[in-house]
């Protein structure tokens, strides 16, 4: 007996020793993964779609944009954001034509031109990442393009296949991906946008409507054979694009995954019998030629993404903004990139969980919650974001970008009172836009993370205006170097001015009242609506809040049955046309079903639009777009709101977090110092060891004596 009290005494001297090793006790990762050159970040949404014909969701492209490469990309560090090659060997110049194919000068009018040439040249030495689609044998054939479901048993992942291969890309990869897009079955959300700038892709897309749903082969040997009027292989790196008349703006769209390159090989692998019900297929497994390859899919779980063997190379910028000399963001400047061998994907759904992490230093860069913020962030006297004493201590850096997106509210041109070009309604909508306290709704409801909105385009986006020069005069004076709201003394002239003093419509001697349509059911609402309806009280207006759901909120909007709504928008690609386009007279809700959800319509403005939508970047546009925020402005059809801001934080290891928002390949960039986040890691998570020796010191005071006294009874016993 005395034998074994002591054998156990023995065990618990060794687990309290065990403990004592110098491995870290909470970690989440492997010692190999988190000592070595790896990334770690969290996702809280599975991706859906990882096929780039089908994917256009920013939770998807934080996966998807490192893996795939378009002819085009951004540029990591200029403002306003510009297009730069990425797949492509330099950015497309478009060829302008007339309707008999004679070509025309770059000034000539949009209304000459019939159609516009994209011709784009791809880099040489591409190269897909290693993949079984292009496995072949010795005697050149495809090792897995002919499987049956039998042969599959045992495979499970795409890992579970021994062989791999890779080959160059081609033009026809490209044009390839483009017919892909056209494919009935392929639901890409942009079919509508690029049948109505492709030729021939409407066509196309009704050609492909017979094909046999079922027969998934046969759809990708009609995809092949298929040709586009308007897409055309050159060379064997050369392609064309042609574009109905002039569209500058579809320089963007080959920005977007959307026209990154696809090998057909990989269409005729995943097509294969018994792969979909596997989650073997391209929604699952992308096939790219990217920095990086996704090598685990494990959504419920994590995603892990790992550096691309065939990566054709790239180096990282050496041209940025005049404050970029000083701040340490060209430090790395042409080295050859990526820098990050691997980067983990935690799924995190809850926000605790995923703060808490942050700061033991397991992920290393982090968003912020509404329940962080305080935490994380303090309003300085200025009305600066800073960072809290306690995120300063551990090296913490704060990162904040405006968004290419803004948040307005509308009013409904239609409506007899709010509406129409009255100057009566014109002062009232002017009188609502300074009661409209967008500074303190910033403050309550966005953590201060918004800018207020003097017009529709935001900072980043060419045409804004900064200083002095870019305010709304009609709601803001230039006092002291900085934008003051007008006060409310003279939003109640302007309200008596328009016919309604002190809220009273002068006419009827009734209060006026107003409606307010919401998508809105709970508590977090009710105190947004309950402070919206206190700004119109200022003005002696009663607003009447009419809460219902999102779908019946639409159709109010569709049928322009509402006076005044919330409403936002966030850009397709950073040209002010795509903000504009939100106020243009033929994009109405009610008359066209267009995004103008506010149905406004100045004659002078559209006219404007037309104009600009069509130019080049420049002095000339600069002036267009000045006169048309002014008309903007001077008409009042929104409350302009604020374009909210992002926040990030990211821990002292990580280098070349800068924030790009219309970029989403940005990890390339990332580099870290695993070793000082090794070091930091074991500070922040040492083990507390007195409670675990407390209690045994407790048990050994009570388990002693006992062991005493059974070995004295024994050799009592014995003797």
């Amino acid at each position: 007996m005395s034998e074994k009290i002591g054998l156990w005494l023995l065990g618990l001297l060794s687990l309290g020793l065990t403990g004592c090793g110098d491995g870290i006790w909470n970690t989440p990762y492997s010692s190999a993964d988190a000592q070595g050159n790896t990334y770690y970040s969290s996702f809280a949404e599975r991706p859906k779609h990882l096929d780039p014909a089908r994917s256009y969701n920013s939770n998807e492209y934080a996966f998807l944009a490192q893996i795939y490469e378009p002819p085009l990309q951004y540029h990591f560090l200029l403002r306003p954001y510009r297009l730069v090659p990425l797949s492509a060997a330099e950015v497309p110049v478009p060829s302008y034509f007339d309707a008999a194919g004679a070509p025309l000068p770059e000034d000539a009018s949009a209304a000459e031109i019939d159609h516009s040439d994209y011709v784009i040249r791809i880099q040489p030495g591409i190269r897909f990442q290693p993949h079984p689609a292009f496995a072949k044998d010795a005697d050149g054939r495809s090792v897995y393009h002919a499987l049956q479901r039998a042969d599959l048993d045992g495979i499970n992942r795409l890992s579970d296949f021994a062989e791999v291969g890779t080959r160059a890309v081609t033009a026809e990869d490209f044009v390839y991906q483009i017919k892909r897009l056209a494919a009935p079955w392929s639901h890409s959300p942009i079919s509508g946008v690029m049948q109505q700038h492709i030729r021939g892709f409407g066509a196309l897309s009704a050609s492909l409507e017979g094909i046999d749903a079922r027969d998934e082969l046969a759809r990708v040997q009609a995809l092949r054979q298929a040709r586009i009027a308007g897409v055309e292989v050159l060379d064997p790196l050369t392609f064309k694009i042609r574009v109905e008349g002039k569209y500058p703006q579809f320089s963007y769209w080959l920005a977007m995954p959307f026209l990154a390159p696809v090998p057909w090989e990989a269409d005729v692998f995943y097509a294969q019998p018994g792969m979909a019900e596997r989650n073997i297929s391209l929604d699952w497994y992308p096939v790219g030629t990217g920095p990086y390859m996704l090598s685990e899919n494990n959504p419920n779980l994590r995603m892990t993404l790992d550096r691309n063997p065939n990566f054709h190379g790239e180096r990282y910028p050496s041209q940025g903004m005049p404050e970029d000399a000083g701040s340490g963001i060209l430090a790395d400047a042409g080295r050859p990139l990526p820098f990050i061998d691997r980067a983990i994907y935690s799924l995190e759904k809850e926000d605790i969980p995923r703060w808490n992490k942050f700061l033991q230093g397991y992920f290393d860069s982090s968003g912020i919650s509404s329940d962080a913020f305080d935490q994380a962030v303090q309003i300085d006297a200025q009305g600066e974001p800073i960072l809290t004493d306690a995120m300063r201590g551990q090296g913490i850096e704060l990162l904040t970008a405006v968004e290419p997106s803004v948040f307005y509210m509308g009013f409904n041109m239609l409506d007899p009172v709010v509406g129409g070009e009255s100057q009566r309604a014109r002062l009232l909508r002017r009188a609502i836009s300074i009661a409209m306290d967008y500074e303190e709704f910033i403050s309550i409801f966005a953590n201060g993370r918004g800018l207020v909105a003097q017009g529709p385009i935001p900072p980043g986006i060419f045409g804004h205006r900064e200083g002095e020069a870019g305010i709304n005069p009609f709601v803001y004076a230039w006092r002291d170097g900085r934008p003051v709201r007008r006060g409310l003394d003279e939003a109640r002239v302007l309200m008596e001015q328009a016919g309604y003093p002190g809220g009273v419509d002068r006419e009827t001697g009734r209060a006026l009242s107003i409606n307010y349509e919401a998508a809105a059911t709970g508590p977090d609402d009710r105190a947004r609506l309950n402070w919206i309806r206190k700004q119109f009280a200022k003005l002696g207006i009663e607003l009447v809040i009419r809460s219902t759901d999102y779908n019946r909120f639409q159709e109010k909007i569709r049928n322009g049955t509402g006076q005044v709504f919330m409403w936002g928008w966030n850009a397709d690609y950073p040209d002010p046309e795509n903000f504009l386009f939100l106020l243009y007279g033929p994009n109405g809700k009610v008359e066209h079903q267009g995004e103008n959800a506010s149905n406004y319509a100045n004659p002078e403005f559209d006219r404007l639009f037309d104009a600009m939508k069509f130019m080049e970047d420049g002095p000339e546009r600069q002036a267009l777009l000045d006169r048309m925020v002014e008309i903007a402005r001077t008409d009042a059809p929104w409350v302009w709101g604020f374009f909210p801001k992002a926040f990030s934080l990211h821990h002292q290891w990580l280098y070349n977090a800068h924030p790009n928002q219309m970029a989403n390949n940005t990890l390339k960039y990332r580099r870290i110092d695993p070793t000082l986040r090794e070091r930091l890691r074991r500070a922040w998570n040492a083990p507390i060891l007195w409670p675990l020796w407390g209690l045994g010191g407790v048990v050994l005071l009570l388990v002693v004596p006992a062991w005493w006294m059974v070995r004295r009874r024994e050799r009592s016993t014995a003797l």
